[in-house]
């Protein structure tokens, strides 16, 4: 079992930032991919960013490209999340996610734990 507890989430007004982070406990943290995914009121869950085991391997979603930076400390079991220029369609529950694999997925089925998520939101 992995737990994962996010933290850092809260309002913020269009152009600023944020920073989430992640953190792990359990099995080997450092063995497996992370993602970040957010789900806005009445809408799917969807991919933002995730990272693969060593940190080689990014995806962002097209909507955060430039503004979001994702990073992990495999030592400290954490994963982070930077958000800058934050638009108020960043709004939505931000969770995490750690995937039993090396390489990164943008699917919520592809994920095997979840953390309870945190709320995010960006005032226009």
């Amino acid at each position: 079992q992995v737990q994962l507890v996010e933290s850092g989430g809260g309002l913020v007004q269009a152009g600023g930032s944020l920073r989430l982070s992640c953190a792990a406990s359990g099995r080997a943290f450092s063995r497996y991919a992370m993602g970040w995914f957010r789900q806005a009121p009445g809408k799917e869950r969807e991919i933002v960013t995730a990272i693969s085991r060593s940190g080689s391997t990014i995806y962002y979603a097209d909507s955060v490209k430039g503004r979001f930076t994702i990073s992990r400390d495999n030592a400290k079991n954490t994963v982070s999340l930077q958000m800058a220029s934050l638009k108020p369609e960043d709004t939505a529950v931000y969770y995490c996610a750690v995937r039993e694999a090396v390489a990164v997925a943008t699917g919520t089925a592809s994920y095997d734990y979840w953390g309870q998520g945190t709320q995010v939101t960006v005032s226009s």
